[in-house]
C-alpha cells in the first residue's frame, strides 16, 4: 500500500476529486494549507500598500492506495491539476506499512 499525497491549487479540488472518483477512488482526506516552492510568494496591492505573501494557499489531498493503483492515481492527479503555470502543486507516494478500519477491525487493503 501506499500513501499519496499531492498539493494542489484550490481551485482544481473539485476537478480532481472528480477524476479520481471516475477511477473509482472513493476516500480522500482534503486539507487546506498554506505554504511555497519555487513560487515563493508574490505582492498585492491592499488599500493604497503594498505587502508580500509569504505563504500560497493549497489543497493538500491524502489518499491511501493499493500498490497497483498508485500509477493510475498519480496520472490521474497529474492530468487533471495541470495547468502549465508556475506553482501546480507536486505528488508526493510515501510507503504505508498498515491500515485499519476502526468500524470492522479490517485490516491493510481490505480497509482501504
Amino acid at each position: 500500500m501506499k500513501l499519496v499525497e499531492a498539493i494542489i491549487k484550490p481551485f482544481k479540488m473539485d476537478e480532481v476529486r472528480e477524476a479520481l472518483n471516475s477511477i473509482g477512488i472513493q476516500g480522500i482526506t482534503i486539507s487546506e494549507v498554506k505554504g511555497y516552492g519555487r513560487q515563493k510568494g508574490h505582492t498585492e496591492l491592499y488599500r493604497g500598500a503594498e505587502y508580500v505573501v509569504d505563504f500560497i494557499p493549497k489543497v493538500k489531498l491524502e489518499i491511501a492506495v493499493a500498490d497497483e493503483l498508485v500509477t493510475e492515481v498519480v496520472e490521474t492527479i497529474e492530468k487533471s491539476a495541470k495547468t502549465g503555470r508556475i506553482g501546480d502543486g507536486k505528488i508526493f507516494i510515501l510507503p504505508l506499512d498498515g491500515a485499519v478500519r476502526i468500524r470492522t477491525g479490517e485490516r491493510d487493503a481490505d480497509s482501504l
